[in-house]
């Protein structure tokens, strides 16, 4: 009998924490899924356009590509440069650009044999308060013809060409944070070897360089309800 009683209350125990155990299982699933998250916030598909640009210098309109052509100005204020509007965007949107050297075609000078040329252009883009958000360059050498990448139209050359044409074809990339919905592309350096001589100063209002194909992507800002 005296086993019977002291092993009573063991069992009691063990029936007790057994029982409590289950209740102490749920309490701790029901901690570990707190409150119900909410669902991420929905981001718009990547979208591609043609931004608005206000062109300072308007070359014009290429016969083979059927770009615009616009001068690159060399400058400080934004104002004056390739003014770029953006639409409302999400996140960093990317603006892209094809960077052309501007190069002068003569007739004369290829027919005396001095029609090569060599230049070296950069260029910025600064929001319109002036940040810097990014730079491009252009390496381009003419030797012939062929080595325009277009002729541009509406000129008093032979065939109505223009004088003035792209030369070589540097795509540039620059990421535009979500605050910016307006830029500018501002011409900042110019090394050029042409049959005129070697220069390297650039003024104020100076062409340094051309730019086509203007593509903006960007996650596109939700409306507003």
């Amino acid at each position: 009998m005296r086993r019977l009683v002291v092993a009573l209350p063991v069992v009691v125990l063990v029936v007790m924490v057994t029982a409590a155990q289950p209740f102490a299982l749920q309490k701790q699933k029901e901690s570990a899924k707190g409150s119900p998250k909410k669902p991420p916030a929905k981001t718009e598909p990547l979208k591609t356009i043609t931004p608005e640009m206000k062109c300072q210098s308007l070359i014009g309109m290429g016969v083979k590509t059927v770009r615009a052509y616009c001068d690159i100005l060399a400058g400080r204020d934004p104002a004056d440069g390739v003014v770029i509007s953006l639409p409302p965007h999400t996140g960093t949107g990317t603006l892209m650009f094809d960077l052309h050297a501007r190069h002068t075609y003569s007739e004369d000078e290829m027919q005396r044999g001095k029609s090569y040329a060599h230049y070296r252009a950069g260029v910025g883009v600064l929001s319109m308060k002036g940040d810097l958000l990014g730079r491009g360059a252009v390496d381009a050498e003419f030797r012939t013809a062929a080595d325009l990448f277009d002729r541009i139209g509406g000129g008093a050359g032979p065939g109505g060409l223009k004088a003035v044409a792209p030369a070589g074809r540097e795509p540039v990339f620059i990421e535009i944070p979500a605050n910016v919905d307006q830029v500018s592309v501002l011409g900042e350096s110019l090394d050029a070897t042409t049959a005129a001589g070697h220069e390297t100063v650039v003024m104020p209002g100076r062409p340094v360089a051309i730019v086509s194909n203007l593509l903006f992507e960007f996650h596109p800002a939700p409306t507003k309800q």
